[in-house]
């Protein structure tokens, strides 16, 4: 059914949009270190033991410290070496890895990671001879290959050897997807080197495979503005606009090319991308960091984001996806750390700062949120996101009049709403839902879903609404069974569609969808309790007892629990009269989209989708899932593309993920 806690609205309010890259993680509880303090760190066996637990929470000053602890008791230790290598490569405590580094630069399990920080310490210093030497390893995967690979072809240049530095490129062997790697740095080493043609000629090819572009859609929209700075660097301003503009099928609106292309317009004198070895070496690891960001590989992503601050501190997109990660990890006070440290004229600063704000709030800081959200609404009173971010913040605290004032000033300076102005709507209709003003939350959702006909958020919270309130019922529950349809993964979803047959007095087909909503989100409290109340009406009452108690065990919120344990002492009430199948509102039509019959299946399937001509990954991620990042879901769910994820044709019929 419909999720309104308060960090979920923040989240849907900014991530629905597509807005913004990542969304906030909610802050984990302190506790873990307070446990830790429990444990007894007087042994070996005692301090490990805190240091694993320690990582688990991803607590890097802890389990560093207890890493250090254990190594007193077992100085030779290679694994508790690597292990405080490691951890303090991620935490940005470079330096102080070194030593570490360099006991383990000959010991083949941990040499990529150890020699990798060796050769990124001698670049700093410019001593590009140790830097190769440290690039070569014993076990290479196919990642380690490139890095090693194209880092050794940015030493080559830093010792004076360009076209030897560009064969090193070229003749990089490896899977089909180095191919977008391996044309945007020859263009960097050629670009810096002075080599115009040899750079245009690297650029152009790159620029134009757009298709393998979504399986990096960072690195590929990198590679643009590198071409399109070289082309006005040229005197060709035409040109370099024409590229900026080619790239907005590929993704538009992203800030670091509008930024490229008001100062090309404008005339200005445009720098390069890359001033120097040291930056094309953060660059690097810069773009293998970004390409391995795709959720559940936080870790690495995080260690080879760090190798590039330490080279670069101040690259912006470097912070901007630490920032990220912390979020990931729940850690929100260290993701605003980040994104405070974005500099000033970064192009990002703006993300930068409405993402700090959504982190203020996840900390329970809302009155700082609230006013460092406002500023940036005065700041730029035309930027939605930062309406829909300070929207969430009031709705996480209940404050939905003052959501729904802040959606009409934002609606107001909008002439000709657009597809991507639907979610101002849909969250001006919760709004005015959570008020109790159905005649006014009805309109919004109306209007969102015919700038959006099947967006399955708003179809399922429509059709939710109409059978919670007893209205529309078919209508409503054809509308979840759609949204279903759309995101067959999505547990609260499929939880509408078994609460709305719970509603109607259709107990077993709820209990089926119940189920199935529980074997997706088995951790959420409410749905247990839902998935008890309808075995408690279909007759299976032990089965609902054990249900209420599973969902007491997951904490849920204070009157969630209240309910739960009076059902667990007395059960369900008599049951009333179901809500009848026909009754209906005195309201508009609305135009539904076509809902064929639900499907019998046993497990929830993915969507299918038909390319259409001039497609790629990252824009079927952005237009039919709202966030171009989500690309990778779509590689994990089509194993023929992941050897060549360019290779997508009109026609092509692709597995998407739940919406």
């Amino acid at each position: 059914m419909q999720r309104i806690g308060g960090k979920w609205l923040i989240a849907t309010a900014i991530a629905l949009a597509g807005a913004i890259g990542a969304t906030p993680g909610s802050a984990k509880d302190a506790a873990s270190k307070a446990d830790q303090e429990t444990v007894q760190i007087g042994s070996f066996s005692g301090a490990f033991l805190a240091a694993r637990v320690a990582e688990v929470d991803n607590d890097l000053d802890s389990a560093i410290e207890y890493y250090k602890r254990a190594l007193s008791f077992d100085r030779d230790n290679l694994g508790l070496q690597q292990s405080v290598m490691l951890a303090l490569i991620s935490r940005g405590s470079f330096e102080e890895a070194l030593p570490y580094a360099e006991k383990l630069k000959t010991v083949p399990e941990v040499e990529r990671f150890s020699r990798l920080a060796l050769a990124v310490s001698a670049i700093q210093k410019q001593d590009f001879g140790a830097a190769q030497n440290y690039l070569k390893l014993a076990l290479e995967s196919d990642l380690d290959r490139l890095i090693t690979g194209l880092m050794t072809g940015w030493t080559m240049l830093g010792a004076g050897e360009a076209q030897e530095a560009l064969e090193q490129v070229r003749t990089l062997e490896g899977p089909e997807w180095y191919t977008l790697f391996k044309g945007f740095h020859e263009g960097l080493i050629a670009d810096r080197a002075g080599l115009t043609d040899e750079a245009l000629k690297a650029y152009d090819e790159t620029v134009k495979n757009a298709a393998a572009g979504g399986a990096a859609p960072d690195t590929y929209l990198r590679a643009v503005e590198a071409y399109a700075r070289l082309l006005a660097r040229e005197g060709r301003k035409d040109d370099a606009l024409a590229v900026l503009d080619e790239s907005e099928a590929f993704a538009s609106n992203r800030p670091s090319i509008v930024a490229l292309r008001a100062e090309i317009e404008a005339g200005a004198e445009i720098a390069p991308m890359v001033a120097s070895v040291r930056d094309g070496a953060a660059e690097v690891l810069y773009d293998m960091g970004s390409a391995l960001n795709r959720g559940g590989g936080e870790a690495f992503v995080r260690l080879y984001l760090q190798y590039a601050r330490a080279l670069k501190p101040d690259l912006d997109g470097v912070l901007i996806q630490l920032g990220q990660v912390a979020e990931q990890q729940g850690h929100a006070e260290e993701a605003i750390s980040f994104y405070e440290q974005v500099p000033e004229t970064s192009p990002l600063k703006r993300i930068a700062e409405l993402q700090l704000g959504l982190n203020l709030a996840d900390l329970e800081r809302a009155d700082e949120a609230k006013e460092h959200l406002k500023a940036l609404i005065d700041s730029d009173p035309n930027d939605m996101r930062a309406y829909l971010a300070l929207g969430g913040v009031y709705a996480s605290k209940e404050e939905y009049r003052e959501a729904a004032d802040l959606y009409d000033r934002a609606l107001q300076r909008i002439d000709e709403p657009q597809r991507a102005d639907w979610n101002l709507f849909y969250q001006r209709g919760i709004a005015y839902e959570r008020l109790k003003e159905w005649d006014k939350a009805e309109p919004n959702f109306r209007k969102a879903l015919e700038l959006y006909p099947d967006q399955p958020q708003v179809l399922n919270y429509l059709g939710y609404s109409w059978v919670d309130m007893g209205i529309n019922l078919e209508e409503g529950l054809d509308l979840i069974r759609k949204a279903v349809e759309l995101r067959p993964n999505d547990g609260y979803i499929v939880d509408s569609l078994g609460w709305a047959h719970y509603r109607m007095g259709r107990y077993e087909e709820a209990v089926t969808e119940l189920e199935r909503a529980v074997s997706l989100k088995p951790d959420d409290p409410v749905l247990n309790d839902h998935l008890g109340d309808a075995y408690w009406r279909a007759g299976r009452k032990l089965e609902a007892t054990f249900q209420w108690a599973h969902a007491r065990d997951l904490k849920p919120d204070a009157d969630v629990l209240v309910e739960v344990e009076r059902k667990l002492a007395e059960g369900l009430p008599p049951e009333t009269a179901p809500l009848k199948e026909e009754q209906k509102a005195e309201i508009p039509p609305i135009m539904l989209p076509d809902v064929p019959a639900p499907k019998a299946v046993a497990e929830p399937q993915s969507a299918t989708y038909t390319v259409r001509p001039g497609q790629s990954l990252w824009s079927i991620a952005a237009d039919e899932l709202g966030n171009g990042e989500r690309f990778r879901e779509i590689l994990e769910l089509n194993p023929g593309l992941r050897g060549n994820p360019g290779n997508i044709r009109p026609g092509q019929e692709l597995v998407l993920p739940p919406g």
